[in-house]
Order: C-alpha cells, then sequence, then structure tokens
C-alpha cells in the first residue's frame, strides 16, 4: 500500500554538511482532513497518520506551519486542493460548532456549515467524503433517535448541520453523514470543549459554583470518533456501498454537573462546591435539546462500531496537562 518518493534531508558531520536526496516510503492510501486545526481535525489526523495513510490536513486562521491553508468558502481553492493530492477520503471536520456563536454570527457560520460543505460535495464527486454532523439536528423530545428517524433541529447550529447534511447528500450521493454529540479530547485550551471547559470550575476548590444538572449528554472521545472515521475509510475502499447517515456516541449518560463531578473523582479533587442548577436559567444562549441520545446499531451491524473509552480514562488522558501542580507536569516531562 505503499509508494516510493524522494524526500530532501541534511546530512551533518564534523565541519561538512550535505544535501541528500534520499528515498521514502509514501502511503498509497491519501485522505483529506479539513478543519485539521481544531480539536477533532488534529485527531483525525493523527489517527489516519498511525494507520499509515498519507494526510493532508487543511485549516484557515491557525493552518501554518503545521497545515495547508485553504479557505473553503473559495470554490477555486477548494478545487486545486482536490486536484493536486487527489484524495481517496475526505472528512469533513471543519465547522462553526459552538451553538451561541451561530446565534450571533450566523452568516459567516452558515457559510462554513452549509455552502462550503456544499462546495466541497461538489468538487470530491467519485471520492468517499464523511461529513461530520451533530445530534443536534434532533429536538430531544424522544430520545434515543436511530438514522431514519425525523430531525427537527431546535438551534441554528442543527439546522445549519441537518442544511449541511442535505446539500452534501445531493451533490455527492456516495457522502456518509457521521452524528455525533458533544466532543472532548486533547484540547488546546480548556474551551475548546463544551467538556473541558468545566475543569475551570472543578479547580475553583472553595468558591461555590452553579453547573447545569437538566440536559442529558453523552460525551464522546475525539479518539474513537477518528477511529471510526478511519475504519469507515477503509471499508469504503473495499465496499463502495458504504454510504448515507451513521450514528456514534459514547454511552455514558452525564449531565454537565455528573461530568463536573466525575472529572473531579479522576484527579481526587473536591467537587462539594458544585452545585446542580436544575432550571436553565433565562437568557441561556441558543437552545440545547433535553436529550438527544443517539442509537448506533447501523455501525455496530456492519462492524465498525468503536468501544467507546470510558470517560474518567479519557478525561484524565485530556486534562491532566492542565493541572496546577506544575512540578508534576515537569516531572512528565523531563
Amino acid at each position: 500500500m505503499n509508494g516510493r518518493d524522494r524526500e530532501l534531508k541534511i546530512h551533518f558531520t564534523p565541519g561538512h554538511v550535505e544535501l541528500l536526496q534520499e528515498s521514502v516510503d509514501v502511503p498509497f492510501r491519501r485522505v483529506l482532513v479539513t478543519g485539521a486545526t481544531g480539536l477533532l481535525g488534529r485527531a483525525v489526523c493523527k489517527e489516519f497518520q498511525n494507520n499509515h495513510w498519507h494526510v493532508l490536513g487543511s485549516g484557515y486562521s491557525r493552518a501554518q506551519p503545521r497545515f495547508l491553508k485553504c479557505n473553503l468558502m473559495d470554490e477555486d481553492a477548494v478545487r486545486e486542493v482536490i486536484h493536486e493530492f487527489q484524495p481517496h477520503v475526505i472528512v469533513h471536520c471543519a465547522a462553526e460548532r459552538r451553538p451561541d456563536v451561530v446565534e450571533r454570527h450566523t452568516e459567516a457560520a452558515m457559510n462554513l456549515n452549509i455552502h462550503a460543505s456544499a462546495t466541497l460535495a461538489k468538487e470530491s464527486a467519485g471520492i468517499f467524503l464523511i461529513y461530520i454532523s451533530t445530534d443536534y439536528v434532533f429536538d430531544g423530545r424522544n430520545p434515543p433517535y436511530g438514522e431514519n428517524d425525523a430531525p427537527n433541529p431546535l438551534n441554528l447550529y442543527g439546522k445549519s448541520k441537518l442544511e449541511g447534511e442535505r446539500e452534501v447528500l445531493s451533490h455527492n450521493p456516495g457522502v456518509a453523514v457521521l452524528r455525533v454529540p458533544v466532543l472532548y479530547g486533547e484540547v488546546e485550551r480548556v474551551d475548546e470543549s463544551a467538556v473541558t471547559v468545566l475543569w475551570d470550575r472543578v479547580q475553583q476548590g472553595g468558591e461555590s459554583c452553579t453547573v447545569d444538572h437538566c440536559q442529558q449528554r453523552f460525551p464522546t472521545y475525539v479518539n474513537d470518533v477518528a477511529r471510526v472515521c478511519r475504519l469507515m475509510a477503509e471499508r469504503r475502499l473495499q465496499d463502495p456501498s458504504l454510504r448515507g447517515i451513521f450514528h456514534y456516541s459514547g454511552n455514558e449518560q452525564m449531565t454537565k454537573y455528573e461530568m463536573a463531578c466525575a472529572i473531579a473523582d479522576a484527579f481526587n479533587l473536591p467537587s462539594s462546591h458544585l452545585i446542580p442548577l436544575t432550571e436553565q436559567p433565562a437568557g441561556a444562549g441558543a437552545q440545547r435539546p433535553h436529550n438527544a441520545q443517539l442509537e448506533c446499531s447501523r455501525l455496530e451491524s456492519l462492524g465498525l462500531g468503536v468501544e467507546p473509552t470510558p470517560f474518567k480514562v479519557a478525561v484524565r488522558d485530556s486534562l491532566w496537562p492542565f493541572l496546577y501542580d506544575k512540578r508534576w507536569r515537569q516531572t512528565v516531562f523531563h
């Protein structure tokens, strides 16, 4: 599954520097990952790279120097990237996924979540496209939700992702839509995820604070989602019939209050200062579904299910670099 390519390397010896061309193995299977600078995109790139895929990650404002800078709103730029890289698979992670931001900056969010997705689908004819969507396409009134259940989003974010689904499916019949719930993983900042942002409240210690105890969530580890994407991609290279809508989700049901308590327990920190908030305060931002649990049997029936990593294990791996005890961090790194 590998090809050969030439790579320039600098060779140092005492008193001498030489530029050499060396033959290197290049994986035959190619994947383009949009939104590669984001939480899920980084995990997807890493998963494919670790499993012998040639990965090209694209981003925009944070792309360089690690990733290709590409404006997904520029049809010519998207066409050029696809034409030059010739991917076998595209995993479309790029999106505005913060519901409150979508409410405030609707036009920009719609352009990214709908129009850029449509452009990518049009330009990827004959390429397997995985479009990452959300459980927020459902209203949360009658869970669990299967792939064939009727969507009814409550907020603009859910509506934009649902419209994005419809666009990509209409322009590229071979698309797979993968709906996932709230995500967390190895964040660059704790506010990069609605799960890890709870770390700040956990570490407040003696100062009491309220945490939502109304809405039911199924926090899902990005490393698990990335593995699902890779398994789907590899299956599709063998079976062109793999297409349509799929669901994947963590299996531990929690409110944000319960997540915060679990985080505290994972790090042996106190949680008595956390106060469960059992009613939604007025003006709490975009409306969220009460319980949009996803039913994931389609992936499982195809042998593509991934056993979710236990929440306490994954959240510990995600948040340990943010512990206040810097001496412990230095011991680990040095």
